[in-house]
């Protein structure tokens, strides 16, 4: 049975599904460093090498097969989707945790990339039982479950940590499984039979997904920023436990208590600011509160030589996570219904490009300066971040950009019709419902 577009109840059990996810994740990254040095013998330097090719690994998946599973939620629901994304992580941890070479992390790595993340059928699932003027608010809801699970992935599995570097995998795959239970007996169906869509080879790629949306240019352009914040925020999760450890001599345990202070301040900030500042000063100001606030972020982490001054730095970087809801809500409303899952496939593919790039251009750069000696010209550790910060301009050039080109400054988040856009393509008219005729759905 389809759910119903005001189910709180639904709500609940999505975010739910969304911070356990994150949690597992959350939980291997402060032991993953160690786990490369005890596979190869190497130095944090390569290790950091290693690490940007496993997410590169990922990514490549991500990229190519997101749009697929996009396409196959606007047919099949979103439902079994996001239980087979949740079965692949599973996989990916348990591969992970029993690896007795590199290569173990790598067909994890894969595997769990080609299931697809739950983030972006989660999105799709949303914005499925959310009317348009709410899904910036509420995607704002899943980067606070996104943060909440880094406050409570990381510090757990940096305490697991000092058991051993495999631990947190092991407890990563039972929580991962344990949300599959979980959404295959409490998550019901979000898309009705009657709003989905043949499934098409052509559109179900990457590109394909793109060139399906070029009919509505904002979307493209919109993505392009997207793109671009993607990219610089990426030298976050590939280089953040490497360079502490570089800089400021990070255990496990103090890594994962510092994103876990990151994920209480990502999760304050969607969670409570986001939608205020949404409804005062519109979703364009709102992006560009948080790319202000990532280019403060990441210059100053790039400096910065003392835990206390990291951890003010960390906390201005969380408000950069208002950004990204803001511009998926904007992208949200101009799409019909029934592409909802097209979409954000094309929204996970375009993430899932910066996940390709970004990574190896952070960790190569964080390695490349910091095999010099620590006393000479050459060294420089915060470089990664320093390259986040230009790509975090040229994110805002182009979000001004599309604002201004296409009129977003002052429009308000309105109802509109399931099938009509915000925007129309060019040529075309659109014609809203009458005031006193419901907007029926496909």
């Amino acid at each position: 049975m389809a759910v119903a577009r005001n189910s709180r109840l639904t709500l609940a059990c999505i975010l739910i599904t969304i911070l356990l996810d994150m949690v597992g994740l959350g939980i291997i990254v402060p032991v993953l460093p160690e786990l490369i040095e005890d596979l190869t013998g190497g130095s944090v330097a390569n290790a950091a090498v290693i690490g940007g090719y496993l997410v590169f690994s990922y990514a490549l998946m991500q990229f190519l097969f997101s749009p697929v599973l996009g396409n196959l939620s606007d047919r099949f629901g979103r439902r079994p989707i996001l239980l087979l994304s949740l079965l692949g992580l599973t996989v990916d941890y348990l591969l992970m945790g029993f690896a007795p070479v590199i290569a173990f992390l790598f067909i994890g790595r894969i595997m769990s990339g080609i299931a697809g993340a739950a983030i972006a059928t989660a999105t799709a699932y949303i914005a499925d039982i959310t009317p348009p003027e709410k899904r910036a608010q509420r995607f704002g809801l899943i980067g606070a479950a996104f943060g909440l699970g880094f406050i409570i992935g990381p510090v757990v599995g940096g305490e697991l940590g000092e058991f051993g570097p495999r631990v947190p995998f092991y407890a990563a795959a039972a929580l991962a499984f344990a949300n599959f239970l979980f959404g295959l007996i409490v998550l019901p169906e979000s898309l009705p039979k009657d709003r989905r869509r043949k499934f098409d080879i052509r559109r179900a790629n990457p590109f394909g997904a793109l060139m399906a949306l070029k009919k509505y240019p904002v979307v493209l352009w919109l993505l392009g920023s997207l793109f671009m914040l993607s990219l610089a925020s990426q030298s976050f999760p590939s280089v953040w436990n490497f360079f502490t450890i570089e800089v400021v001599g990070f255990s496990s345990s103090q890594i994962g208590r510092a994103l876990g202070a990151f994920g209480i301040g990502f999760a304050i900030s969607q969670a409570f600011l986001i939608a205020p500042l949404v409804k005062r000063v519109g979703e364009w100001f709102t992006v560009l509160i948080g790319f202000s606030a990532a280019i403060i972020a990441f210059t100053g982490t790039a400096f910065v030589h003392t835990q206390v001054s990291l951890y003010v730095f960390l906390m201005i970087g969380a408000l950069t996570g208002l950004a990204a809801p803001a511009i998926n809500g904007m992208l949200s409303r101009q799409v019909p219904d029934d592409a909802q899952g097209e979409l954000q496939g094309a929204v996970n593919a375009t993430n899932s490009l910066a996940s390709i790039l970004g990574p190896l251009a952070a960790t190569q750069l964080f390695s490349a300066f910091t095999q010099a000696p620590r006393d000479s010209e050459g060294y420089f550790p915060g470089a990664p971040f320093i390259g986040a910060a230009l790509a975090i301009i040229v994110a805002a050039a182009l979000f001004i950009y599309t604002a201004r080109r296409f009129d977003l400054m002052h429009r308000k988040p309105v109802a509109r019709h399931p099938k009509t856009p915000d925007m129309a393509p060019p040529g075309h008219q659109v014609t809203p419902p009458h005031e006193d005729e419901p907007a029926q759905g496909r």
